[in-house]
């Protein structure tokens, strides 16, 4: 029955394991991990009902061609790759190759041994899967993200602006941007959602640009029975206003950058009213403010005046006091430098269990102008190889035929008198010939891929042509003058530097090789290295899991330049080497031929 019963367990759980992929029509997955370690670091926890943003772009993702339109195949689930999750696209440009998603955590992220969510895509047939309304909390009331086609509340609640001048930019801190120059600003209706009670606690929360100091800028104003609450710029200074009867002002301590996003937060409670900047507090009013019920502004005032001259973004509304732990999760998450996601490799059904090889994932963070530099170094690489190895052949060929044609020399040299040919047949010339000129003429074809042949071959025939212009002398008695031997010496040497050229040709190829592969294999990857930084620009995330897939991308282009150069400088060494002792050999020879034809012709 105990086996039985273990049997029974492992048929229940293998089925499991072997299903860990969520579902197969859906082609790819990524992990996505936030960095528990660095919150703890921060002292920081993850906050209820919190979002994170995935910032998808070259640097992290690869797959931009695989998407369904619109994006309409992404799927968000937890760390068990069976609980969905909520999630929206602010933004997502195929084109550009990036992506800004939205995904509400679920709630025991915050203990969870592996604190992960995974994402899934590469489905064309799937329909849209976002949930933009049901993601945000109850809480949240009002959500602007200021992204084309225009502004428009994200949340269940609908709170629309009224009345819009503000207009939508590039370069916002996430996607778009909404742009004041002054004198616009953005109505919103008065709503019974929209009711700020310090009862009850309200937030407001929004990102904030400016490129020059301000007179005195509204970026949020409301009011309610008898008062208001302003916060406004002053100079750069952020300022908190707040009219109950008399006036009671709040200054942050620290002015903001210039032309950097600074994120601003408002809380009010039944006792105070706390200022955060870039997700620190920056001081507070012990005032108790009335409830706001009227129509709010953003950008100036109620009167459309004291206009911002700046950029918002993610402007948020809370019904309820955010504590400081959730203010500063959000400035951390949403901020340019807030790496608090670690984004995992690619996958597919087929890599689950085994996954990819490194250099294979480097691969496909390949930018296109990077193929074009690979694709130029593989033709190098054809090309050198394919030198390499005929090089190689034709020199072996020379040597072996060199070896067999100076076996041959020595027997001719070594007689005295006679003919030389193999069937011992006796001159046909009217006179005696040196041995040394007895060539080889009935074998001609036998040494034909001989160096040393063919320098023999022309110094034969220079002397045989000077020997038969003196009539009626013996070969032995036959004398020619220094300058007929120079003569057939520089014929010689022409016939030895011709050889030469031939034994070189081509080597040209692998010095280019040696030099140009690993230039270009640098151009290749300085290019990676900007379109991977202008990716990460863009998307405003800076983490080395960002940068480090297209840094490995980058670099593989110089990997094929080395691949190139190394093999052609082993070569060329190993290949000159032979041409060096080729040469050398026929040096000797013409040296060592002229000499004994100058003994017995001088």
């Amino acid at each position: 029955m105990k086996r039985f019963g273990f049997l029974l367990v492992i048929l229940i759980f293998v089925p499991s394991i072997a299903s860990a992929w969520w579902n197969p029509d859906w082609g790819y997955k990524k992990k996505i991990t936030l960095d528990v370690l660095k919150l703890k670091q921060e002292g920081i926890s993850i906050p209820a009902a919190s979002f994170a943003l995935i910032r998808l772009h070259t640097g992290n993702f690869t797959f931009f061609a695989d998407l369904a339109d619109k994006g309409k195949d992404i799927r968000i689930l937890a760390a068990d790759e069976e609980t969905p999750l909520k999630f929206y696209i602010e933004k997502l440009d195929v084109i550009n190759e990036m992506a800004f998603i939205w995904v509400k955590l679920p709630a025991d992220l915050a203990t969870a041994a592996d604190p992960a969510i995974w994402i899934y895509y590469g489905n064309p047939k799937a329909v849209d899967g976002q949930d933009a309304a049901g993601s945000f909390d109850v809480n949240q009331v009002l959500a602007y993200e200021f992204a084309q086609p225009g502004i428009k509340d994200l949340t269940a609640y609908g709170n629309n602006p009224g009345d819009v001048s503000a207009t939508i930019s590039e370069g916002g801190l996430i996607g778009e941007a909404a742009s004041f120059n002054g004198s616009q600003i953005i109505h919103v209706p008065a709503t019974p959602s929209l009711q700020m009670s310090p009862a009850l606690g309200w937030t407001v929360e929004t990102w904030v640009k400016i490129d020059k100091s301000q007179v005195n800028s509204v970026i949020f104003q409301r009011s309610g029975a008898g008062g208001n609450v302003t916060l406004s710029l002053l100079g750069d200074t952020v300022s908190v206003k707040v009219e109950e009867g008399s006036k009671q002002e709040l200054k942050a301590p620290t002015p903001l950058a210039l032309g950097v996003w600074h994120h601003l937060a408002l809380v009010a409670n039944t006792g105070s009213l706390v200022l955060y900047v870039d997700g620190a507090s920056a001081g507070s009013l012990g005032i108790v403010t009335r409830e706001l019920t009227s129509n709010l502004s953003i950008g100036g005032d109620e009167f459309g005046a004291r206009g911002l001259s700046g950029s918002l973004d993610q402007f948020a509304i809370y019904k309820v006091a955010l504590d400081a732990n959730a203010i500063k999760f959000d400035a951390e998450m949403q901020g340019q430098t807030g790496a608090l996601l670690t984004y995992g490799e690619d996958s597919t059904p087929d890599s689950e269990g085994g996954g990819e090889s490194l250099i294979l994932d480097s691969l496909k963070n390949v930018t296109t102008d990077g193929w074009v530099i690979i694709g130029i170094l593989s033709v190098m690489f054809v090309i050198s190889w394919l030198v390499m190895i005929v090089k190689a052949i034709v020199l072996s060929r020379v040597k072996r035929e060199n070896k067999k044609f100076e076996k041959a020399y020595l027997n001719l040299a070594s007689k005295e008198l006679g003919s030389l040919n193999a069937q011992g047949e006796e001159s046909d010339e009217d006179f005696d010939e040196s041995p040394l000129l007895l060539s080889f003429t009935q074998k001609h074809g036998a040494f034909a891929g001989s160096t040393l042949y063919r320098l023999y071959h022309v110094g034969v025939e220079e002397m045989n042509r000077r020997l038969y212009r003196v009539d009626g002398v013996s070969g032995k008695e036959q004398v020619l003058s220094a300058q007929s031997m120079n003569a057939v010496r520089a014929s010689m040497d022409a016939m030895l530097t011709r050889e030469l050229q031939k034994l070189n040709a081509q080597m040209v190829l692998l010095t280019i090789a040696i030099s140009g592969g690993p230039f270009l294999g640098l151009l290749g990857t300085v290019i990676g290295v900007m379109i991977t930084f202008a990716a990460i620009a863009v998307s405003g995330e800076v983490n080395v899991n960002a940068i480090a897939p297209g840094i490995a991308g980058a670099l593989t282009a110089t990997v094929a330049g080395l691949i190139v150069a190394i093999p052609c400088l082993f070569g060329y060494n190993y290949l000159g080497g032979q041409i060096k002792e080729i040469t050398a050999d026929m040096h000797v020879f013409v040296d060592e031929f002229v000499a004994k034809l100058s003994e017995q012709h001088t």
